[in-house]
């Protein structure tokens, strides 16, 4: 004897069977619909364009000369840029208003979209723009959707162009704001040593008789060197400041490698005493080199105050110079940021509409949908007869 759950499935299958046309009309008028809707509807091509990630690269400019030269370290927050990042910044320029702009602007975009302000116009193109970061090959891609395979084509070849542009104005720029810096340092530093030469030698037609011992002079060249790091660490300091608070462990940790020095350099200008020694000096305005074995007369401290001074400002122009060297190699390097690996064509096929997926999924929501009615109509016309057993 069957179980009342076989009775229903039976009930049901018969159901189905007899209203079987139904379902079928149902599903074919779905499809039919589906079918001219996509017909009807304008046809979206594809185009894409595949960029390299950029490789890693030492540090540029005036900081990269500051570590290649040796006379300052490089911190963390300096170190070279990771591919990673690098990625996610030409990702981030890509997506930026700016160049939304300029390809709404270049292609016209507002008339073509229709949209009454430009702001309408960049979303409905971020909606037909795709630009995704493929992390496990490196690459950047950029998919454009137009109804116009050769526009999509160029539009996607247009956002390289642009961020091949931005790229390269931002990396002129900062390599330009270095090198006016490091000229106007430069310019002042030759002032200086111009003018300590002068004093110098005034010094010595005055004094012919002053000769400074071997041992002074190596402690001056030792002084003039280790005063020049220290000026490079604070101009190092400097340009960490721009992007770092005082708190950051890199600044704490170029500060007391600065106070270091500076001890190390009173040290040397005023014996063991040093900090004692350099407090008093400070508030006579005399800095001399200690020489231990005897004290110099005072003309004997006048030179080798000049003399130091001319040292030091010959290590600064040395290193400026340098550094100025850098930055204009810097500026004047033409190295391609953005490589192309595939060049956005033309698509032969649409993208959209999916003829074959919208019929299939059409197909599936007419079954559904058939069935659905057939079942709730079903249980319309029991309600009396359940009604009347209750």
């Amino acid at each position: 004897m069957a179980t009342s759950s076989e009775i229903e499935r039976l009930d049901g299958v018969a159901v189905m069977w007899s209203s079987r046309w139904l379902i079928l009309g149902a599903c074919l008028a779905t499809i039919l619909t589906v079918l001219v809707v996509s017909l009807a509807s304008p046809k979206i091509y594809e185009s894409t364009t595949t960029l390299l990630s950029p490789k890693e690269t030492a540090p540029s400019g005036f900081l990269g000369g500051l570590v290649a030269s040796g006379l300052v370290q490089q911190p963390s927050l300096l170190a070279m840029t990771s591919l990673s990042q690098t990625r996610e910044i030409l990702v981030s320029i890509l997506k930026s208003r700016t160049v939304a702009t300029a390809v709404v602007t270049r292609f016209k975009l507002q008339e073509r979209y229709r949209a009454r302000h430009l702001e309408d116009a960049i979303e409905k193109l971020r909606k037909a723009t795709e630009v995704r970061a493929l992390l496990r090959e490196g690459l950047i891609s950029v998919r454009v959707e137009d109804t116009d395979p050769a526009r999509a084509a160029e539009m996607a070849n247009f956002y390289v162009e642009q961020l091949g542009r931005l790229v390269a104005q931002f990396g002129v720029s900062e390599a330009g704001r270095q090198r006016v810096f490091l000229s106007e340092q430069l310019a002042r530093a030759k002032g200086q040593l111009d003018t300590a030469e002068r004093a110098l030698r005034a010094f010595e037609e005055q004094n012919r008789a002053v000769v400074l011992q071997d041992q002074t002079r190596a402690a001056i060249d030792a002084a003039a060197r280790l005063k020049a790091e220290m000026m490079a660490a604070e101009v190092q300091l400097q340009v960490i400041r721009n992007f770092a608070t005082d708190a950051n462990p890199d600044t704490v940790a170029l500060r007391r490698r600065i106070e270091e020095m500076k001890r190390q350099l009173a040290q040397m200008q005023y014996g063991e005493d040093g900090l004692n020694r350099a407090a008093a000096a400070s508030a006579s305005s005399r800095r001399d080199f200690y020489v231990p074995p005897a004290r110099l007369p005072e003309v004997g401290l006048e030179l080798t105050r000049l003399i130091r001074e001319v040292k030091v400002q010959e290590t600064l122009v040395t290193l400026l110079t340098q550094q100025w060297e850098q930055v204009r190699m810097a500026e004047a390097r033409d190295m391609p940021m953005v490589q192309v690996l595939d060049q956005a064509v033309p698509a032969v096929y649409p993208s959209k509409p999916r003829l074959a997926m919208n019929l299939a999924l059409a197909g599936l929501a007419g079954l559904l949908g058939g069935l659905g009615f057939v079942f709730f109509r079903q249980h319309v016309s029991n309600l009396p007869r359940l009604t009347a057993r209750g």
